[in-house]
Parts: C-alpha cells; structure tokens; sequence
C-alpha cells in the first residue's frame, strides 16, 4: 500500500498519483486528472478490495481471476473496462444493450454472480424498491455481495416521492417539467418540484434513502451482513467529508476469491518474478560489461591524456627555448643592425672627411700650382731682365 502524502493521494481505480487540493475532495468532485474518478468510486474500489483479497490495493494491482463473475448497473466506461481486465465483468444499462432491468430479472441469473456494483441507481428504480433488492440478492451466489452507493440521511423512513407510481411519464405544460402518472386505481396525479440527478431533466430522483430504511429493506432482502463504510483511506483519496450517504457493502454470506485461480495467478506471479530476476541479472551483467568497458576506456584515455600531456609540456619547453632562442636572436640581430649602423655612420663620416680633405688637397694643390706658375713667373722676368 502506497504511504500517505498530504499533499498527494494515489487513485485506486487507474493508479496516477493525484494532488490532493486544498479545500477537500468532495464526494462527486473529478479529483484524478487522468480517470476523472470521485471519492465515490474509489471508496467503492476499495471496498471491492478488502471483500475480495481482505487488504487493500488499487484496481490496477488486482490479480487476474476471471472466474470471478459480476455485473455493473451503468457503471462509467473507464470503471467498467478496468473492471473487466481484471474479472468477468459485465457493465449493464437500463436503456441500452447490454440491457438490465432491475424491476424485469431474467430467471437464467440466479444465483449467476459473485459480486453486483451498483453505484448511484437505487434511488431512481421504480416502486417498491424492497423488490429491487430482492431481486439482486437472487442474482448473486449464496456467498456473493452487493457493493452500492445512493444518497440517503440518517434518521427515520425513507421518503418515496411517488409511491403510488404505476404509469407514468414526464411532460413540460409551459416549459416546466411535471410528472404525470395513472395510478393502479385509474386516477391522474401529477407532481411538480422534481429532483433530477445528473442535471434537469436526466435522472429521476423517485426517493431518498435513510440508514435504517436501508440496512432493512437489506437484510429484509437476504443480505445477512450489511457495512456502511465510514472509514477513510487517504493514500487512496477517500476522505469522507459527510457521515451519510457512504458506500455500502452488502453481504449474502462471506466471500472467499477462488483458491485455484489465486494458486494460478501466484504461480504466474512467481514466474513474471523470475523472469524479471533472470532479466535483471542479464542486465546487472550487461551493466558491469559496460562498465568494464567503460573503466578500460577510462584508463586508456587517462593514459592518453598522461601522454599528450608530457608531450604538450615538452612541446611547451621546446616553445620556451625556441622563444628564448628567437629572444637572443632578435636581440643580436638588434645589436647588429645597431653595430651596421653605427659602421656605416662611421663609414659616412670617415667618406665625408675623406672627401673634404680631397676637396681640401685639390684646393692646396690648386695653391701650389698658383704658387709654382707665380714663382716660374717671376723667375722668367728676372732673367729677361739679366738679358
């Protein structure tokens, strides 16, 4: 059984976990998103549990044990096709096939079905109602039961709106809903102020039950035991917010679920065990070759890693005395152009030196031939003058 959470509840009948909303469920509030299922029908599911197996578990837990034979009164689809998964389940409808009615049995029923699911139909069958139930008590085995809910209060009689309906139909003179009915003894009445189950106009309400009303028109009908089930069973989001109008278990004598189709279905449990143990040891297996190829890849690629990384740490090195190696280079190449600079201003000026002391030679040379001509001058002009 799932562990209570306050602020989650798991639903009975598909088994989705629900959040439980803060202003309570409510009896005929869709609180499961994914079944639309009531406080209802998960009260009646867990019932159906504990008169079956004797513990509580959700609809989707049950074993299959299709010898197990029942019928739905007009049960929701979603129900009934769970239902009918798990038993020999038929849902049955008043106006449709598969057709039951309640007030016409058919004698090849009786005493045909471990357990009847009635929920919310009592209260509209016609007048008398004990025959009704009488009439579900002959259906089922002597060991069987009836599981219902209708809506009823806690003290004095039950109320029959109509008791003396016989034939009768709905009309609307003006636009306003009435029933008019012929009594047995040929006299027309007609009853204003219906009550409609379902919205105006759907469902009938024809009276409203009480607890004692009930617990003996059921025991009048054979049922030996009768259990209004007030208990709460949150894990399954069946919180009662009313002490009336509970669901109903009604017992013709104690069930007791087939032993050889429990032995079946154990066995067949033992066997999905199995398989699933012999499953889960292929998979543990496949899990530690994965990991055992995963530990070696892992090493592997450490190992790589270790390697690469050598290398990228001797490459960094190699980079570091390369770059120290260009450093030098670059700066005596620095000094050298620095060196070739200095030469070749060197060589400039020793060129430009060397030039002017040309210029400086030509002009002195210049001189002495000046000087040379002037003195060979003179000199001739002395010796003319001799002559």
């Amino acid at each position: 059984m799932p562990a209570a959470d306050s602020g989650h509840f798991t639903c009975n009948v598909c088994g989705a976990k629900c959040i439980r909303p803060e202003g309570g469920l409510g009896r005929e509030t869709a609180n499961c998103s994914i079944c639309r299922s009531t406080v209802r029908l998960r009260a009646l599911i867990a019932l159906l549990s504990q008169e079956i197996f004797g513990v509580l578990l959700a609809l989707p837990e049950f074993p299959v044990l299709k010898g197990i034979r029942a019928i739905g009164m007009s049960d929701a689809p979603d129900l009934s096709s769970r239902l009918a998964e798990k038993f020999d389940y038929t849902n049955t409808f008043y106006h449709q096939a598969p057709q039951f009615d309640v007030t016409r049995p058919d004698a090849r029923d009786h005493e045909r079905y471990d357990f009847i699911l009635s929920s919310e139909v009592m209260e509209h069958v016609p007048p008398p109602v004990e025959d009704s139930f009488a009439t579900l008590s002959r259906m089922l085995k002597p060991d069987g039961f009836l599981l219902m809910t209708t809506p009823y209060t806690l003290d004095g009689k039950t109320a029959e709106h109509f008791p003396t309906l016989h034939e009768y139909t709905l009309a609307a003179p003006g636009g306003r809903t009435v029933l008019v009915n012929r009594r047995a003894d040929g006299m027309v009445e007609v009853f204003e102020n219906l009550a409609f189950h379902g919205g105006h106009g759907s469902t009938l309400e024809l009276r409203l039950f009480t607890e004692p009303s009930l617990r003996e028109i059921l025991a009048g009908a054979g049922f030996s035991e009768v259990h209004f089930a007030a208990e709460d069973w949150p894990e399954f989001g069946v919180e009662h917010s009313e002490t009336w109008s509970l669901p109903i278990a009604a017992r013709k004598g104690h069930f007791r679920a087939p032993a050889g189709e429990l032995a079946r279905e154990y066995r067949e449990a033992c066997r999905r065990a199995a398989r699933a143990e012999k499953d889960l040891a292929a998979l543990s297996a496949e899990y530690e070759r994965h990991i055992a190829f995963h530990n070696l890849a892992h090493d592997r690629l450490n190992s790589e890693l270790a390697e690469r990384t050598h290398w990228a740490r001797k490459v960094e090195r190699d980079f570091e005395e390369r770059t120290k190696w260009a450093q030098d280079l670059n700066r005596e190449k620095r000094d050298a152009i620095m060196a070739f600079e200095n030469e070749r201003a060197s060589a400039t000026e020793a060129r430009e030196r060397a030039l002017t002391l040309q210029r400086e030679l030509e002009a002195a040379r210049a001189e002495l031939d000046r000087l040379r001509s002037a003195l060979w001058t003179r000199l001739g002009r002395k010796i003319g003058g001799l002559r």
